[in-house]
């Protein structure tokens, strides 16, 4: 017996979550000094974030300490239940050392709970992705043990490729001076961005104007898959269900989609994005740094 954990950055609805059978520890958003769980919808009101962005708040999130993670883990040490934690990228926060510190804390006391976390190198849909195709290997009978070797085989092979509207919040999170975020709103310039091998961020492309984005990271998830046919597709998208449906069409005119979904971004990821990121998910090429 055991049980799949992750994390909110996984973005995928706690509902979906509830009936894969997988639990999750939420992540925490400061918006104007208040802090807020980030519960995948479950009391969360994402509307109200979303105000909170368009009204050029600056929200920000906390990783999981140490503490919390010997909370929630501890529960299922004292039932001699097994856990396989699929965590949010370490190239992006320090939530996965943490964990890997509460596991060794726990383990004093203890010494049997068998707890493995492993770090997905991925990110909102991507996580995601990584989680619900494990949960699905679970409700087939694999072991923990299989299930674990599988994410460890196919992890790199993740493809994420995303655009952003609003520059000033990647000034903030230091991925562009303050120089380019004001040129690049003057100039309408969208970046185009890969979650790499190592799971960080990398800007590795720009286009003028949000259509040339949106058809760009379509061309460049298309570009990286090994094969066009059979294909599982995951947008995710910060305030804009329009552009997410234009970019979901986009693909099937493209390549075989066999199964889809469009989902939010949390708060957690969206408060690094800002309002207008296209996120695309699928399984393709292995990623390199």
């Amino acid at each position: 017996m055991y049980q799949i954990v992750t994390d909110s950055c996984c973005d995928v609805p706690y509902q979906l979550l509830a009936e894969k059978d997988v639990a999750f520890i939420p992540m925490i958003v400061n918006i104007n000094g208040q802090e807020y769980f980030d519960d995948l919808g479950k009391s969360f009101d994402y509307e109200q974030f979303l105000q909170s962005l368009r009204d050029k708040q600056q929200p920000t999130t906390s990783q999981i300490n140490v503490g919390r993670y010997i909370e929630f883990f501890m529960p299922y040490c004292e039932k001699g239940e097994a856990i396989l934690y699929l965590c949010f990228t370490s190239g992006m926060s320090g939530s996965y050392n943490s964990a890997l510190q509460a596991v060794d804390i726990l383990k004093e006391d203890y010494p049997e709970a068998n707890i493995q976390v492993v770090d997905t190198l991925a990110a909102s849909m991507g996580e995601g992705f990584i989680v619900l195709e494990a949960a699905k290997r679970k409700q087939a009978g694999a072991s923990m043990e299989e299930v674990m070797a599988w994410v460890n085989e196919h992890k790199m092979n993740l493809q994420s490729w995303v655009t952003v509207d609003d520059l000033s919040h990647l000034y903030r999170g230091g991925r562009l001076s303050r120089s380019q975020a004001a040129m690049g709103g003057l100039l309408n310039i969208k970046p185009i961005i890969h979650v790499d091998a190592k799971g960080t961020l990398q800007n590795v492309g720009k286009v003028r104007g949000r259509n040339k984005a949106l058809q760009k990271v379509v061309d460049e998830t298309v570009d990286h898959l090994v094969s066009k046919e059979n294909q599982t597709v995951y947008v995710a998208y910060s305030g804009d269900l329009e552009a997410a449906e234009k970019v979901m069409g986009l693909l099937k005119e493209k390549i075989d989609v066999q199964d889809s979904g469009i989902f939010p971004l949390g708060p957690t990821i969206a408060s690094h994005t800002g309002l207008g990121c296209i996120a695309i998910f699928t399984f393709g090429q292995e990623r390199v740094d």
